[in-house]
């Protein structure tokens, strides 16, 4: 089992357990509910309650407690682009789903990280971080456990659309169901929707952008792009040309994780796939190290 312990600085000196874990530890309030049992906070090797007092210098310990996997595996490529005791960073390729699904039982990316897990001999729950869409290509961050999960998250996706934008915009508007449609959304009614776009670089009628959304809505980005007339390339579910490119031209390009109480503050990027770069070859010239980051 492993056991994670933070010493208690002084400024914190008389904070609650469960004060210290929310402020300074930033841990979310499910997590810290998940350690209540018996054991599952020590204060100097004692069990103790979320409700305890904290000295400066006391030892506070969270055991982990084992988890059973929940996923089947299946021997699927990965792409493993980070991995600690904490979290593995996968590289998703299009057409794959994240989750289990009816037609998909056995070959979505979470049966690949169980069989990730099974071949170097880890055990535990799976969970993504967020989730893309089946032919959004890029980066899934996944947590190895409650704690984990509870990382502050910055993404930043990479699209080509069709037409020329110049500069930057934000989008805001709800998305909802289309009507008489169980998959297609529109902007006609639903829930808040806000993206930010900033353009990078374009050519032969398409322009290469960078997106970060303050939502998370099902296929927000491809909705906004097609409600201001700029669709993604490939994605003809929302009016784009599969003319150069069989499949959205969306990837999850960047991505900064922060959570204190496991020490991580680190950024990564991973370069367009290769269908994007052979069908807009002049988007990789954009991608320099000193425009986006180091490239992994």
């Amino acid at each position: 089992m492993r056991v994670l312990s933070w010493t208690v600085p002084e400024e914190w000196d008389g904070a609650l357990v469960r004060s210290f874990a929310r402020g300074y530890l930033q841990i979310s309030s499910s997590a810290l509910k998940a350690q209540k049992y018996p054991g599952g906070i020590l204060i100097n090797g004692q069990p103790r309650q979320a409700n305890a007092p904290l000295r400066t210098g006391d030892l506070l310990s969270f055991p982990l407690r084992p988890e059973k996997g929940d996923y089947p595996p299946a021997a699927l490529p990965i792409a493993v682009i980070y991995e600690d005791e904490d979290y593995i960073l996968v590289d998703k390729p299009p057409g794959m789903p994240i989750h289990p699904s009816p037609g998909h039982d056995r070959d979505s990316l979470l049966n690949a990280a169980a069989e990730h897990y099974r071949s170097t001999g880890q055990q535990g729950r799976i969970r993504p971080l967020y989730r893309l869409d089946r032919d959004t290509s890029g980066l899934v961050l996944i947590a190895k456990s409650v704690i984990a999960a509870g990382a502050r998250l910055e993404k930043e996706y990479w699209a080509v659309c069709e037409g020329i934008l110049k500069g930057s915009g934000t989008v805001d508007c709800p998305i909802g169901l289309a009507p008489g449609s169980r998959i297609l959304r529109s902007c006609k009614e639903g829930r808040r929707a806000v993206t930010h776009w900033q353009a990078l670089a374009a050519a032969d009628g398409h322009t290469l952008l960078a997106l970060r959304l303050e939502t998370g809505r099902t296929h927000q980005i491809r909705v906004h792009m097609a409600h201001i007339g700029r669709p993604l390339a490939g994605d003809d579910l929302y009016g784009g040309s599969r003319a150069l490119i069989s499949r959205q031209a969306l990837h999850m390009g960047r991505l900064a994780v922060v959570c204190p109480a496991l020490g991580m503050d680190r950024k990564f990027c991973r370069r367009l796939p290769e269908d994007m770069r052979r069908a807009f070859p002049w988007a990789e010239d954009c991608m320099k190290e000193d425009v986006i980051c180091p490239l992994v």
